[in-house]
């Protein structure tokens, strides 16, 4: 009687079941310091789980690589599991498609060898491989907007992903000035936006700008000439028009 009742919890309760198996396929792994596997239980005998190796400080990228490719036979082989990996500061997730992971892979190594880069994470957003969303966290505010433009773009340091639909790169924690620059849901770039920005930038100190697609808000020192400010980047925003808005910030 205990032992079916602990099965029919279990098939119960499918997304713990699935967190549980994840933890027990990958207990003991080398070079993984720990496993973080979370289960959804939806509905009655539905669920899901998402697992995240978490790999060892130091451990080579040539092994990182390895992992990635044994979680993808997994997460291939089991319907419901969704497969992660954290090394060095950059976080991605695994689909079962090779293709798709092998890119996501090239992607870990380029950030986590920019020096630029303090943390990042790489998720399927939609669970079919197709849909990716990229944060990044930098230093400073020209090291955000160099890392957006080389993700955005390619032909720089990083290759981004061909099924990328959302990418978003900032400053670390605290910094001053601040930036944080995204593209939209559907990938479009914040073109005019970063024109605003720039035009500011180069007569004025910014101390927070956020910008977007159809909006951008930018943040300058104080005793700035708000006026003149707003001129000026509404001249080389145009699009913009009230969702472009220049403040004075608190130094």
């Amino acid at each position: 009687m205990l032992v079916l009742t602990v099965l029919a919890g279990c098939a119960l309760n499918k997304g713990s079941a699935l967190a549980a198996g994840f933890e027990q396929e990958w207990a003991g792994t080398p070079d993984v310091a720990e496993i973080d596997a979370k289960g959804s239980n939806s509905l009655p005998f539905l669920g899901t789980a998402s697992g995240t190796l978490v790999v060892a400080e130091g451990t080579p990228a040539d092994r990182v690589t390895e992992l990635a490719a044994d979680l993808r036979r997994y997460v291939a082989d089991q319907d419901g599991v969704e497969g992660r990996i954290e090394a060095d500061g950059v976080a991605f997730t695994v689909v079962a498609d090779k293709a798709r992971t092998d890119e996501v892979v090239a992607l870990w190594r380029s950030l986590t060898a920019d020096t630029r880069v303090r943390r990042a994470d790489i998720d399927d957003t939609a669970g079919d491989g197709d849909r990716w969303r990229i944060d990044v966290d930098t230093a400073d505010a020209t090291e955000a907007m160099a890392v957006f433009r080389d993700l955005l773009s390619g032909g720089g340091r990083h290759e981004p992903l061909s099924a990328a639909t959302f990418l978003g790169v900032g400053t670390w924690l605290d910094a001053r000035p601040s930036l944080h620059v995204e593209t939209g849901s559907d990938g479009r770039a914040p073109g005019e936006a970063i024109a605003a920005y720039e035009a500011l930038r180069a007569r004025y100190t910014i101390i927070e700008a956020r910008l977007k697609p159809d909006r951008a808000t930018i943040s300058l020192a104080p005793g700035a000439d708000l006026d003149a400010a707003a001129a000026l980047a509404g001249a080389a925003a145009p699009s913009l028009g009230a969702n472009l808005k220049i403040t004075s910030g608190r130094g």
